[in-house]
Formats: C-alpha cells, structure tokens, sequence
C-alpha cells in the first residue's frame, strides 16, 4: 500500500499569540491593514468608478442623486458619440498622444545618454554638470514658464504641437534616475570591455543597457504620464482651438458645457492610453523600480 503523505498545516497569514515569527502581524494588526487598504482603495479607485459609470449613464438617470448609484439604469454608448459633437475629442487626444510620444522618445534616449556620461564616465565639469542638473529641480516650473514661451516664441514654435513638445523633451530628474542606475555597473567591467576595444556605442548597447532598460521604462512612463496630463504649458503656448491637447480641450469642455455625462466620457477616453501603456510596461516598471544593483 501506498503511504498517505500527511497534510501541511495551512500556513496562516498573522502571528498566533506567543508565537516568535515577528514577519507576520498579529490577527489585529492584520485586520487594521484590509481596513485601511479597503479605505484607501475607495479613496483612491472610488472617483474612478464613478467618472466611469457616469459615462455610460443616460438621460432618465439621475446622476445627482446621494449616494451615487454605481449601475446605470438607462445604460447608453452616446455620450462619446456626442462629446465628439461639443470638441473633436478624438483629434485632442492625437495631438497629445504625438507630444507623448515624443516626449518618450527623446527622454528615453538623452536620459541615457546623459546618465552614461555622467554614471560611468570621467571629465572635467562633471561637478558643476550635476549640479546644474540639482539646482533645476529646486525651482518650480512656473518660475521658469516666462523664459520657456519667449524661447518657444523666438524660435517660431509659439502655437505648434512643436513648441509643446520642446521644453519636455528632457527632463533633469529623468537624466539623474538614469545616472544612479549608471553607478551600479562595475567599472571593471567597462574599463575590461575598453581595453578590448569595445567603442563607446558599443559598451551602451552590450553592457550599460541591459542593466539600465528597468529604468528607462520607468522614465518613459513618467514622461509619457507628464507629457499626456499637462495642461499650463499648452495653454500657454496654444492659441488655435485646432491644435488644442486633449487636457485643453478638456478644459473648454468641462467649463462650456456643463453636462456631466460628456465630461466623464472625455475622461474615460483620456484615461484609455495611460491604462494601455501601464498594462503593457508594468513588469518593467516593477523591475526598475526594484532594480539597485547588476546581477551576476
């Protein structure tokens, strides 16, 4: 006969009373946990839900209503067929979607670039490179908008999806995230890969990116986010309601027209790209994040 293997006991997710696994909370502490977590995920996901019922909701809905019901009764898709009515919601999304994009491109490569020179590289100046870098960071970005629109505006880019684009097209927090990544590769290993007359492209692409790509994808998902969510600098900067960014047509849309409904529907579609790309770059994202060292 076969011997029965006996069961594990199943692992409880507290501490028992007087046990010594301090890892694990005690039954109330646990409990206070799910508490707080449940709050802050209503918190954080409740008005979500909300814009996202809201925008299925039809006119015998009455979307005023305490506490706001969640299920639409008079469910209806033409919300976002009639937003497109007040604004060409769809254009605003791909204006912003090109600055976006852009804005990822050239953060992702100059981040690197730059975080190479100044992680892995000796020149003179590298001092006064970074702190340049730091002290740009210390001032608010509307200290410097003035500076920026006249820029924009000398160079013809004033009322352009170019002069949008522009200003972000690198940011010093980015340059410095890359930097840190950059100083956890050996040097021995670059300085081997040198002696064997690895060029200087070629050490980027073999051995600094490898270790270094978890946080590109966490730049190019914070600029990407920054890129598509920013309002004040395309406000300023455009004047032509045909060249809006969806934040901007957003905007004219919430304060002209006042129906709900439409707002909540611009917004789903304004949330649509963020989520995609989230879905897409989370485990890199992750893997960034946690990334502090290279891995033999």
């Amino acid at each position: 006969m076969r011997a029965v293997k006996p069961k594990k006991a199943k692992e409880l997710p507290y501490r028992r009373k007087g046990s010594s696994d301090f890892l694990k909370p005690t039954l109330g502490g646990l409990i206070v946990r799910y508490v707080l977590l449940a709050i802050m995920t209503v918190i954080v996901i409740g008005p979500l839900v909300f814009q996202l019922a809201t925008s299925f909701k039809g006119p015998l809905d009455d979307i005023y209503n305490f506490p706001p019901s969640l299920i639409p009764t008079d469910p209806t898709l033409q919300n976002y067929v009639r937003v497109q009515d007040f604004i060409p919601v769809y254009l605003y999304a791909w204006h912003s979607l090109l600055v976006a994009i852009g804005t990822v491109i050239t953060n992702a490569a100059f981040s690197t670039f730059g975080g190479y020179a100044l992680g892995c590289m000796e020149f003179k100046g590298k001092k006064i490179v970074m702190g340049i870098l730091l002290s740009t960071m210390l001032l608010p970005g509307e200290v410097t908008i003035t500076s920026q629109f006249l820029t924009v505006k000398a160079f013809g880019l004033a009322d352009s999806l170019w002069g949008v684009f522009l200003p972000g097209a690198v940011g010093a927090m980015n340059v410095l995230l890359i930097t840190t990544a950059c100083r956890a590769i050996p040097r021995d290993m670059l300085a081997a890969a040198t002696i064997d007359g690895a060029t200087t492209w070629q050490r980027i692409q073999h051995m600094v990116w490898p270790n270094i790509k978890g946080m590109v994808s966490v730049v190019a998902i914070f600029s990407f986010i920054g890129a598509w969510d920013d309002f004040l600098w395309p406000l300023i900067v455009l004047t032509d309601p045909a060249k809006y960014t969806l934040t901007v047509g957003m905007a004219y849309l919430s304060g002209n027209f006042a129906d709900p409904r439409l707002v909540a529907a611009g917004t789903m579609i304004a949330l649509v790209p963020i989520v995609i790309l989230f879905s897409v770059m989370q485990k890199h994202f992750f893997a960034g994040v946690e990334e502090g060292a290279v891995k033999g």
